[in-house]
C-alpha cells in the first residue's frame, strides 16, 4: 500500500506555469475579434455584440489589485460559461483541447486547464495596468 502511495505521489506532473508570449499570439488568433488586440474590449466584432466585452487589462484592479487567475481560467475553459459567448468560451471548442497544463491562482493553488488557456491566463495578467 505505501509503494502504491509513493507511485501516486511521485507521477504526479510537475506545474508548468502559462507561456505570456505564447498566450498572447492564442489571444490575437482567438479572442482579438471581440477583445481587442490590447484586450481593451475593442475588436473589430465588439459593436456586432449585445453585452460589450470588457477591458481584460482592468482585471486586476477590479479584484483590489490581485489578477483573479481561477475566475479567468473558468471563464475561458467553460467551467463558469457566460451567457454572452453563447455558452461556453471560448466558441472555438477543440481549438483549445490541447493537452493538460496548469497555472497557479491567486492563492497559489494549482488549476489544471489545457495548457494554450494558462497561456492565454499568463498573459493577461502580464498585461495588468494595476494602477
Amino acid at each position: 500500500m505505501r509503494v502504491l502511495a509513493f507511485l501516486m505521489l511521485t507521477a504526479t506532473p510537475v506545474l508548468a506555469e502559462g507561456d505570456p508570449v505564447a498566450g498572447q499570439g492564442m489571444f490575437i488568433t482567438f479572442c482579438a475579434a471581440c477583445h481587442g488586440a490590447d484586450a481593451q474590449g475593442e475588436g473589430p466584432m465588439s459593436g456586432l455584440l449585445t453585452v460589450e466585452p470588457p477591458d481584460l487589462t482592468a482585471l486586476a484592479q477590479s479584484n483590489d489589485g490581485v489578477f483573479p487567475v481561477f475566475d479567468v481560467v473558468r471563464q475561458i475553459d467553460g467551467r463558469d460559461p457566460m451567457m454572452a459567448h453563447g455558452g461556453e468560451m471560448p466558441i472555438f471548442g477543440a481549438m483549445f483541447d490541447f493537452p493538460d497544463g496548469s497555472i497557479k491562482s491567486e492563492t497559489g493553488q494549482p488549476i489544471i486547464t489545457a495548457q494554450p488557456i494558462a497561456d492565454v491566463a499568463a498573459w493577461l495578467e502580464a498585461i495588468q495596468d494595476r494602477e
